[in-house]
């Protein structure tokens, strides 16, 4: 009998073993696959012309940024380390370190790791049993700030909890190191920001460092810290989650920029749009930048990474102010080279190929970063900001405007002779072709729907033909028509503030078409990459 069950006890060990080597086979299969989308690209450059000062700060900034990135996660998904502790599958992790938990960013927030549900839409700046309705009926002046987090105290009720404290061991230390950075800093407006912003971690005021960056024109290193973007807040749209991007300044590539900000004023009073929605005037005393990017950490590393950088969001400061663009030129030249022209390559026809340029991508993304500190910011009817009045819908609308803004933008600037080199018909083109790069981003980012949008009404609008062979060529004139009237739209229905009209927009066209899918599909299957993963840090740049 003793025997019988050990040969039963040992055949179930068997089985057993068998079958998580089978489950972990697949999942490495799975991972292997999706980790194959992004093209590793290393953030580097030349730091040969900068002083033993500079280099020193530059690591202190990357320990900095790691302390964001541990932040992010916390808000993201929570404890990385009970997450990992999930799996030793090495390929899984890997996964997990890109998008920052265990649902892919790129894939409509699907989960990939067994076990998990949907991505909640609050992350984790809300209390997971929170309904929209006790938010709505709670009465705290501080529930929709940026820099709040919000917590249930012991009788269950909800309490705003400022960053300052929700994050104090984090933000005390990045605060310290900031400090400490400073002091070794030799430009002016590079030190007065770093000592204002970390004392913004430490008192959760962030506005006095927003306008100490503002001024902060002159120096080689740039930094952008702290809590900022509020894409991951799906539920509202209010928390500003943490992230660090470490820059140094091209500055020739900067100097190509100069000349643009005093137009700014122009061309917001030339915008398609009844006066009533362009009244607001953009402040002007801002800079255009260009930057080598050399180390993400958060918030703009999870998923697709940033390329280009309009900050601050404060509607104040870009009214008071402007906002400064900031363009990252080298992981903007690894996308351009590595995805955008493939996909040109197999889905635009032939005759207009000519006209998708790295001039044109980049003037794109210039101006898209343009439009951000342009158009309407306050409601014209009393609901508030348009940020306020459109909640979770409006970082996709504010995209969409961005991206069209910025087009239109270009064309003006053809027009009236500041851009020379080219045609307007490159930067369509290229556009329409990146329509497709990030559309791979996924329904669920807001620049995916952005995309989408747009894509939907250029077809309603004839400002392309898909051909029988397979190609899209991009109709001028009709383009041109399409990105004014679209424009004109997108500015009307920000200033109204009308949260339903908003919303049943993009539910209606912010989605993947059947063809869309289909095309993707076809990229896809070519093993073109669906967006860059970086390696970075201290090692990397030879500071260590």
């Amino acid at each position: 009998m003793r025997t019988h069950i050990f040969k039963v006890l040992t055949l179930v060990l068997v089985l057993l073993q068998t079958g998580c080597s089978s489950s972990d086979k697949k999942l490495t299969e799975e991972m292997k696959a999706s980790l194959s989308k992004f093209k590793e690209v290393t953030l580097t450059t030349d730091l040969s012309w900068l002083s033993s000062q500079d280099k020193e700060i530059i690591g202190i900034l990357i320990d900095v940024a790691a302390i964001m990135d541990d932040i992010y996660w916390l808000e993201a998904y929570g404890d990385k380390e009970e997450l990992f502790a999930r799996t030793e599958n090495k390929y899984a992790r890997e996964y997990l370190k890109i998008h920052y938990g265990p649902w892919d960013r790129l894939n409509d927030n699907a989960p990939f790791l067994p076990g998990f549900g949907a991505k909640p839409a609050s992350a984790r700046f809300y209390p997971s049993d929170m309904t929209v309705k006790e938010f709505e009926e709670w009465d705290d002046p501080e529930k929709s700030s940026l820099y709040t987090i919000i917590k249930r105290n012991e009788e269950g009720k909800l309490i705003s909890v400022p960053y300052s404290e929700a994050f104090r061991e984090q933000h005390s230390k990045a605060a310290i190191l900031m400090n400490k950075a400073a002091a070794l800093a030799e430009d002016k407006g590079l030190k007065q920001y770093l000592t204002m912003r970390a004392d913004a971690l430490l008192n959760n005021e962030y506005q006095p460092s927003d306008f100490a960056w503002m001024e902060m024109k002159q120096s080689n290193i740039d930094f952008v810290v702290g809590p900022i973007e509020n894409y991951e807040d799906q539920l509202f749209g209010y928390k500003a989650a943490h992230e660090a991007f470490v820059l140094v300044k091209d500055p020739e590539w900067s100097a190509r920029l100069v000349k643009y900000n005093a137009m700014l004023t122009d061309l917001q009073a030339a915008l398609p749009v009844d006066p009533v929605y362009k009244a607001e005037i953009p402040g002007t005393d801002a800079d255009m930048n260009v930057y080598d990017a050399i180390y993400y950490a958060g918030d703009c590393n999870a998923g697709s990474k940033t390329i280009a950088i309009n900050l601050p969001n404060d509607p104040e400061i870009h009214l008071a102010i402007g906002s400064r663009k900031l363009q990252l030129k080298n992981s903007m030249k690894a996308k351009f080279d590595n995805i955008l022209m493939p996909i040109a390559g197999m889905l635009i026809d032939e005759s207009q190929r000519k006209h998708i340029t790295f001039d044109a991508f980049f003037e794109n993304t210039t101006f898209h970063e343009v439009a951000h500190g342009m158009g309407i910011k306050n409601t014209i009817n009393g609901r508030g900001t348009v940020r306020e009045a459109l909640k979770e819908q409006n970082s996709a609308l504010e995209e969409a405007k961005a991206d069209i803004m910025g087009l239109w933008l270009v064309t003006q600037l053809y027009e009236i002779g500041e851009i020379t080199s080219g045609e307007v018909m490159d930067n369509y083109v290229t556009f329409f072709a990146g329509i497709f790069r990030s559309s791979r981003f996924g329904a669920a980012s807001a620049h995916g729907k952005a995309n989408m949008l747009s894509l939907k009404y250029f077809a309603d609008h004839g400002a392309f033909v898909y051909q029988d062979n397979g190609y899209y060529k991009v109709n001028f004139e009709e383009m041109k028509k399409a990105v004014e009237s679209l424009l004109g739209k997108i500015l009307t229905v920000q200033g109204d503030g009308d949260y339903e009209t908003v919303k049943s927009w993009i539910e209606s066209d912010g989605v993947m078409t059947e063809n869309l899918r289909r095309d993707l599909d076809k990229v896809n299957a070519e093993g073109i990459p669906v967006d860059i993963v970086f390696r970075q840090g201290s090692e990397v740049l030879g500071l260590q």
